[in-house]
């Protein structure tokens, strides 16, 4: 009986912890999430304070603060916006096209159906009769275009083929430094081989040594005499 009623006392005992343990976690959480709303209450707050305009004693201007995280919202230009990239291909469009025989050929004819028409026409369907002041007009407003057109793909071209300079040079800098380890390396390699045996000095060693002991076989009383 004394048994059963301790470990009675014993699994009360754990029943309590487990009660205790329980509620301090629930205590902790409750005090988590005061603690969050506390921070969200903190920060809505500061977001207010930073929405609200700031006053000056001066002037007493109103001023909304600068936020960095914010993106400003675009301006208004009065001139019209254009992307510069698709400007600057069309103007090598027209700058490969001027520089074509066809474009010659294409002016030329009209050119010489403008003049012809405005001669043998009649009177009342010419529209612009000698010295052609309007064929004038148009080739000059041709011309002014024409060459704006061509320095802009000109100024292009001169950007590409410095790029392509460049990077050119910085190959050719990595080659001639790949050129220099590799040469170095060969130099040490044939340094490194002068110095190990080859077949030809091993087979001469070899037959110095047979020619060595040949003697000493033939002519041995000679050879001690020789040595003492």
């Amino acid at each position: 009986m004394a048994e059963d009623r301790g470990q009675e006392q014993a699994r009360e005992r754990r029943r309590e912890q487990i009660r205790a343990r329980r509620e301090a976690a629930r205590v902790a959480r409750e005090h988590g999430l005061a603690e969050r709303e506390r921070e969200r209450q903190e920060e809505a707050a500061e977001r207010a304070r930073q929405r609200t305009p700031v006053v000056s004693g001066a002037s007493a201007l109103t001023r909304s603060r600068v936020r960095l995280d914010v993106p400003r919202p675009a301006r208004r230009r009065l001139l019209p916006q254009y992307d510069p990239e698709a400007f600057g291909r069309l103007s090598e469009k027209i700058a490969r096209f001027l520089g074509t025989g066809r474009f010659i050929v294409w002016m030329t004819l009209v050119i010489v159906v403008w003049v012809l028409w405005n001669i043998f026409a009649p009177d009342d369907l010419r529209f612009d009769e000698y010295p052609f002041i309007f064929l004038t007009l148009m080739l000059s407003l041709q011309a002014s275009y024409a060459a704006p057109l061509i320095l802009l793909a000109q100024n292009r071209q001169d950007d590409r083929d410095r790029v392509t300079h460049e990077q050119d040079r910085k190959q050719n800098e990595r080659s001639i430094a790949d050129t220099e380890y590799l040469t170095r390396e060969i130099a040490a390699l044939r340094m490194g081989l002068g110095e190990v045996a080859t077949r030809d000095w091993i087979r001469s060693e070899f037959q110095d040594l047979i020619k060595e002991m040949d003697e000493r076989r033939l002519f041995p009383a000679e050879r001690d005499e020789g040595d003492r």
